[in-house]
């Protein structure tokens, strides 16, 4: 099943159990799957949607900061449900020691010696697995070492 198939399913779901917040993120996801969608002009992949919906999850942390710095801990709650309901669609990150393995093997490999090369090589590697600035960092540990 397709992560826009699952995504559909989960909205019938919320619809019929009225599961006010799901259904309000599950219309947002929707909306904001639906824009890249017409965007890119083709139907959308799964690595589309898990870009689309990383997208979301880091505006939301953004959004969290802002929160938390106005002491609105309703609005914080609410927002971390949300990232969650989000993350659920999207692969499992890889273990630190896996990622670590991948990352190395991949900056070797690509005999790169400046960061962005290196960062290219790593990314593409892990292919959205892993956070980047967790790349970011093993990589800056493997160049700089």
């Amino acid at each position: 099943m397709t992560v826009i198939e699952r995504v559909e399913a989960d909205f019938k779901t919320a619809m019929k159990s009225k599961d006010e917040l799901a259904l309000s993120v599950m219309r947002l996801v929707r909306t904001e799957l639906k824009n890249k969608q017409i965007e890119l002009m083709r139907e959308l992949k799964d690595e589309d949607a898990h870009a689309v919906l990383k997208k979301m999850i880091k505006q939301y942390q953004d959004a969290l900061v802002d929160f938390q710095a106005a002491g609105r801990q309703d609005l914080l709650e609410r927002q971390q449900k949300e990232i969650d309901l989000i993350a659920q669609y999207l692969p499992a990150s890889l273990p630190m020691e896996d990622l670590e393995k991948i990352v190395v093997e991949a900056v070797k490999a690509s005999g790169a010696t400046d960061m962005g090369k290196a960062m290219g090589a790593a990314m593409k590697a892990v292919a959205g697995r892993a956070d980047g600035n967790e790349v970011r960092a093993i990589v800056q540990r493997h160049i700089s070492g």
